[in-house]
């Protein structure tokens, strides 16, 4: 049986972790949430990915206020789930800036996230306000830009697909740290069911060619140190390319979903069995790895309704939307499916500086975006030699490696 609602009966919130990552740089981790960071400089604090609920980002902004009674400026989404977003309300910041894509997909995908969410992860969010609906961003940015906190620069970039269509990671150059999101991972598998599965880990090779000493990760203690951090980025990576590759077998020799999904659980379970979240990502890690492999560039949204047929799909335990989350528990505001790209908030503020100087790139000629935009990054963040391997062409990526999957059900 496949059960797609979180197993384990870890209360959200416990043993909570504020940890100094570089000077003026922490991460905040507690079982079962999202991780949160926290850049503190002589103007103000910036915050990144606000936690699932006012009343979980309340604990981070305690551990705030034993630091400083400084105003918090920014809130970064590095993506648009609601585990790490619905937060945000508690810090009352000046800004909440996304990338231009997190903004589109909280607009055509935001509303589902929060009731799918609720339903798969309802402990994580008991306490959420009926009257919460979608964190909309008040800033975005295309590429990349450079905030000034007063002491200390921050470096937000959208890097390329990964763990979404928007991913943004947040690089503290001074203190050599960054913050990456649900990109990368260090004890917990990733979660895949709105992924780019081809493209993640040229967005990985991004990450480590600034050689950061300090990691964040998307859930789980943060790396410490160069070779942890490395380790982080190397397991993410290995598991993504075993579940693209595996499914891409299983499609080749035309199997089913359930076929595939009991296949890719074998090629995964030896290394990756014993992590975080393993069983409670599966189900839908595997069911966009096989759509991807079927040639599905977009990742389908994913419904209460969706969510009930996977379930079936692979001879799972599932309540049917009627007797899931209800309305009553969310209330979630309608959003346009527009993806609308020209509502960019300009810059209002002093201190936030869109960066025209990111003109060099990882490689000789200017790498581009999904969506045509320069990814634009300075010489002095990145700190290999930028050789065309790191950021290999999407058709290349993979083709000559050996299949993980020898034999499949």
């Amino acid at each position: 049986m496949v059960e797609i609602r979180n197993p384990s009966e870890t209360v959200p919130g416990k043993n909570v972790r504020f940890e100094e990552l570089g000077k003026g740089c922490y991460a905040f981790s507690a079982d079962g949430c999202s991780n949160t960071g926290v850049i503190i400089g002589e103007r103000g604090v910036l915050v990144v990915d606000p936690q699932a609920t006012p009343a979980l980002a309340e604990k981070v902004l305690q551990k705030i206020r034993e630091l400083t009674d400084k105003p918090i400026k920014q809130v970064v989404l590095t993506h648009f789930h609601a585990d790490s977003t619905l937060g945000a309300t508690a810090f009352e910041p000046a800004d909440v800036i996304a990338s231009d894509l997190t903004r589109r997909m909280i607009d055509t995908r935001g509303s589902d996230d929060i009731r799918v969410l609720c339903d798969r992860d309802s402990a994580l969010f008991s306490d959420l306000p009926a009257d919460s609906t979608v964190i909309q961003p008040s800033m975005t940015i295309a590429s990349s830009m450079t905030i000034d906190l007063g002491g200390m620069e921050v470096r937000l970039m959208h890097l390329g697909r990964g763990h979404t269509m928007g991913d943004m990671v947040v690089w503290v150059p001074q203190s050599s740290v960054i913050f990456a999101g649900d990109l990368v991972q260090k004890t917990s598998v990733p979660y895949c069911g709105d992924a780019h599965l081809t493209d993640w880990p040229r967005a990985l090779d991004r990450v480590t060619a600034f050689r950061p000493n300090a990691l964040m990760p998307g859930r789980g203690k943060s790396a410490k140190g160069g070779p942890a951090v490395a380790t982080a980025v190397e397991m993410t990576r290995d598991y993504v390319i075993t579940l693209r590759d595996a499914a891409s077998a299983c499609v080749e020799q035309s199997l089913g979903l359930r076929d595939t999904y009991l296949a890719v659980k074998d090629a995964l379970e030896p290394q990756f069995g014993s992590r975080e979240n393993f069983e409670f990502h599966l189900p839908f890690n595997v069911a966009r790895a096989y759509d991807e492999a079927l040639g599905l560039d977009q990742p389908q949204i994913w419904t209460l309704e969706r969510c009930a047929d996977l379930a079936d799909a692979l001879g799972g335990s599932q309540s049917t939307p009627d007797d899931a989350a209800s309305d009553e528990q969310v209330a979630v505001a309608a959003q346009s499916d527009e993806a609308d790209g020209d509502q960019t908030v300009e810059d209002s503020q002093s201190e936030l500086v869109t960066d025209t100087d990111f003109a060099a790139s990882l490689v000789s000629g200017p790498e581009q975006d999904d969506e045509g935009e320069d990814l634009d990054l300075t010489a002095e963040d990145i700190a290999d030699d930028g050789d065309e391997t790191t950021v290999a062409s999407r058709q290349g990526d993979g083709e000559n490696q050996e299949k993980v999957l020898e034999g499949v059900r």
